[in-house]
């Protein structure tokens, strides 16, 4: 099947997408248990970005597994392979010249490092949203944690699923940390990184 696939190269590069937006492109990976906090970070940082007129997108694990990964469980098997999409999804953004916001548990060192190879390194940002499970389960905003406790629910992460804590991820914001203080202490790491290079 492979030997009869054939890379097409269009005539628009992704520098060009990129001066066309006047800034970079890349990936901000805001993993952490469910319930830390990891989707209202990113819609926020989101609503700051677009204020300043940079053009971006947020993939979210509930909404993406509703559609393109509907088909998947959450066996570790498909975690990954949510993952690995996730990573393909982002770099297509990536390419298009968007600052793509994706907030997923993504439990797992390896899975964030394939999605890190997948974008390339110079392309991603890890946020380790470092709510404690104790935070978590006091939050339960979606009352997962409970069904968990109740045998309701396998492989639930943080109690019958291991969560890998990221070993050096490039931002951490915690539960002490409001909503805005995360968005500000992310967008001090990434201003630099939305410039435009001289050789893009």
């Amino acid at each position: 099947m492979e030997k009869n696939i054939i890379t097409h190269n269009y005539k628009i590069s992704r520098s060009e997408r990129r001066a066309l937006n006047k800034h970079n492109s890349f990936l901000i990976f805001l993993t952490g248990l469910s319930g830390s906090g990891k989707s209202t970070v990113a819609n926020a940082l989101e609503q700051k970005l677009f204020e300043t007129g940079i053009k971006t997108y947020v993939l979210d694990g509930d909404n993406v597994r509703r559609g393109i990964n509907f088909d998947l469980t959450f066996s570790p098997e498909d975690r990954s392979e949510n993952n690995r999409r996730i990573g393909e999804i982002s770099k297509l953004f990536i390419d298009a010249g968007i600052v793509v916001l994706a907030a997923f548990v993504a439990p797992y060192s390896k899975d964030r490092e394939f999605i890190k190879k997948t974008v390339g390194a110079e392309n991603y940002v890890e946020v380790f949203v470092n709510t404690s499970l104790e935070e978590c389960e006091n939050r339960d905003v979606k009352g997962l944690y409970k069904k968990a406790r109740a045998g309701e629910i396998k492989n639930m992460t943080g109690l019958s699923a291991p969560y890998e804590i990221p070993s050096s991820p490039d931002v951490t914001v915690t539960e002490k940390h409001s909503i805005k203080e995360s968005v500000e202490i992310i967008y001090k790491a990434i201003q630099k990184k939305l410039e435009l290079q001289e050789n893009e």
